[in-house]
């Protein structure tokens, strides 16, 4: 029986490509819902607890799709997860831009938060996988880039399609990458290192408990931590950021173009981190990004000026998104091949709950009249807790061959 190590390995760039792209079109999903929120809240009336929802439920969606594709990663490849995950969050994508009620769209977006919490590890694991020590770090990094471009993208599409045409042809747009699924199914070959016979004997039980053994408890624990802080502060800023720049006075056209220039700042964000992680190493990267996401967040819920909050705004995608995409090449490197996808998967499906907490905190403290700066300060502390994590618990993976 041949098995897929006989197969003809794509090019590191054309993979890279391939799979950026998917992660392109997660992002342009996740950035568009951003800027759906503060349309929805004017044409539908949303209270900011309502408001709260939509981040939220995505995040549920996003933590059970992590779980669930993370550990089938391991048992039937990292390709079709990749596929089938792409399909689902692209299809309810386009669905939701149909609803006319609120428990409609709630209901579409945790099938898409599905699709995407399970792409995301599945596809940073097959990268992982199949590019050298030496560079995989940098890679992984650079595939995380792709997300600035899926921003951009949204935050072009909400100003230019949104803002003039209605946020369901927005989202419908999100739609198409269901036509990209099809072109992945020719050109993508699963993960040199995944062994389908290895794998298939293994039950995903055990996979699960091996997360936890005595060899790996320390590190899963420091990644718990880590992705939870990350995505809890990550949800409950970003997907508010439109409704915060609102809140503080700016119509929704100004809050939408100074959004726009704040996403333009992830971009040198990943590329410098990608350039660091190999040269530094993964927790230099994680810990100076992270604090520079700490300061940034703390400036710009207390800024009172148009600069100081496109500024610290800047900064704050800068730093955070850096921060992400070494968080994206340090998980799978905590782990084995047979429970790579299992251990990635099980962390982000962790963070996912902080990704539900944020935007749902967010929306109680401002109904509670609590001050955008004090909000903010909240995320400064968990960001702050994350640092600690990897300090004192996390080893450094760089150029290390994967087991």
């Amino acid at each position: 029986m041949a098995t897929i190590k006989e197969r003809k390995p794509l090019s590191k760039n054309k993979l890279l490509g391939i799979a950026g792209l998917a992660w392109m079109f997660d992002a342009m999903d996740v950035g568009i819902l951003s800027f759906v929120i503060a349309a929805l809240a004017a044409e539908w009336s949303l209270t900011p607890g309502q408001m709260g929802w939509i981040g939220s439920i995505n995040s549920i969606g996003m933590a059970v799709g992590a779980l669930v594709f993370g550990v089938l990663a391991d048992k039937v490849g990292r390709k079709k997860i990749f596929m089938i995950t792409l399909v689902l969050f692209s299809v309810a994508g386009g669905l939701s831009a149909l609803t006319t009620t609120l428990a409609a769209f709630l209901i579409l977006r945790f099938f898409v938060g599905m699709g995407l919490g399970g792409e995301l590890p599945v596809a940073s694991t097959l990268v992982s996988e199949s590019v050298e020590a030496k560079e995989r770090g940098r890679v992984v990094v650079l595939l995380e880039s792709f997300w600035a471009a899926g921003w951009l993208l949204s935050a072009l599409i909400s100003y230019f399609i949104i803002l003039n045409y209605g946020w369901r042809i927005g989202l419908i747009i999100t739609a198409l990458p269901a036509f990209y699924a099809i072109y992945l199914r020719i050109k993508l070959p699963d993960s040199p290192r995944f062994v389908s016979n290895e794998t298939q004997s293994r039950s995903i039980m055990q996979n699960m408990k091996d997360v936890w053994s005595k060899k790996y408890a320390k590190r899963t624990l420091m990644l718990w931590i880590v992705w939870f802080m990350v995505v809890f502060s990550y949800y409950g800023m970003f997907l508010w950021l439109p409704s915060v720049m609102v809140m503080k006075g700016f119509d929704l056209i100004k809050s939408f173009e100074y959004v726009l220039l704040m996403t333009l700042a992830q971009l040198p964000g990943y590329f410098i981190a990608a350039w660091l992680i190999e040269k530094a190493g993964r927790k230099f990267v994680l810990i100076t990004f992270l604090l520079g996401t700490a300061a940034s967040a703390l400036v710009f819920g207390s800024a009172d000026s148009t600069v100081a909050l496109i500024v610290s705004g800047m900064f704050l995608s800068f730093f955070n998104l850096g921060a992400w995409g070494a968080l994206y090449a340090y998980s799978p490197e905590q782990y084995p091949t047979v429970i790579r996808g299992t251990g990635s998967g099980m962390a982000a499906s962790v963070g996912r709950i902080g990704g539900i907490l944020g935007p749902l905190l967010v929306g109680m403290l401002v109904t509670a009249g609590y001050e955008i700066g004090f909000i903010f300060g909240i995320f400064c502390v968990a960001i702050v807790i994350g640092v600690l994590a990897v300090l004192f618990l996390g080893t450094e993976t760089k150029q290390v061959e994967l087991d």
